[in-house]
């Protein structure tokens, strides 16, 4: 019996050292960067929320204790409220953030990589298939048929394929002059989006080793044994791989342009 789309876990990994954004995250953890006034990690969750998830299991490694920091404090960072102090404290809030979501935090180690982070979250994903994604991927992604595309397939495993943007513009020559500049078109291959539904035996194919590598030991594994469905993207989606990549995120928020804000304010 399928589950209703709000008991689904989400799975967000949170735990790399997000090296090549070091100007940032020499600070905080990359899933807790900012795009305009929230982090990423919010942006992220909101848009499984706007569709229908409630629950959240988020694999913490680097830095993890601020992101229970931060939602510890969740409530602060996100209304109006009115402290009293005295022999005792009140907190009086004028508005409450809307999300009800649930939030679970698992400790998987500094150094652990991403499939040895997924198993140590095993005992709390047993019971059906669950969403899995980076901590630094925007996408207008419709979840919903990502996951009837997954139950169809009766794999183990659906990735989102996506075409990534181009990273350079393109000149458009006639007889020898530039007549042109044209956007910089997306490449003509998919990759891995990032936004993937996995079955609960997968965990058949994940060991306990603190190094295996989701990406580079699994996957590959999966797409051999034809148990690796692909659900193609053809919208939206940007990473935060680079100071670049997160002026650009920004520029597309204070623009009013974010593809992937598919929630009401």
């Amino acid at each position: 019996m399928l589950r209703e789309i709000s008991q689904i876990p989400v799975v967000i990994l949170c735990g790399g050292r997000g090296t090549r954004l070091k100007e940032e995250t020499e600070f905080v953890p990359k899933p807790l960067v900012k795009i305009g006034e929230k982090p990423i990690l919010w942006h992220i969750m909101k848009i499984y929320y706007a569709q229908g998830f409630k629950k959240f299991v988020l694999l913490l490694g680097y830095k993890g204790y601020q992101i229970k920091e931060y939602f510890h404090q969740y409530p602060i960072y996100h209304s109006d409220f009115t402290m009293r102090q005295g022999k005792t404290s009140e907190i009086i809030y004028h508005n409450r953030p809307d999300e009800d979501w649930e939030v679970t935090f698992v400790d998987t180690g500094l150094d652990t990589q991403t499939g040895g982070r997924i198993k140590k979250a095993e005992k709390f994903l047993k019971d059906g298939a669950f969403m899995l994604t980076y901590g630094d991927c925007l996408a207008n992604v419709d979840l919903q048929k990502l996951l009837e595309s997954h139950y169809a397939s009766n794999k183990l495993a659906t990735v989102t394929g996506v075409y990534p943007p181009g990273r350079f513009g393109e000149m458009v020559v006639s007889g020898g002059d530039v007549v042109s500049f044209a956007e910089k078109p997306p490449q003509s291959k998919h990759i891995n989006g990032g936004f993937f539904v996995l079955g609960p035996k997968i965990f058949t194919a994940l060991s306990g080793d603190p190094l295996l590598n989701f990406e580079k030991h699994v996957l590959p594994k999966l797409a051999e044994e034809k148990q690796l469905a692909l659900y193609a993207h053809p919208g939206y989606w940007q990473c935060m791989d680079t100071l670049h990549d997160m002026e650009l995120l920004n520029e597309e928020w204070q623009r009013g342009s974010a593809s992937w804000k598919i929630w009401a304010d």
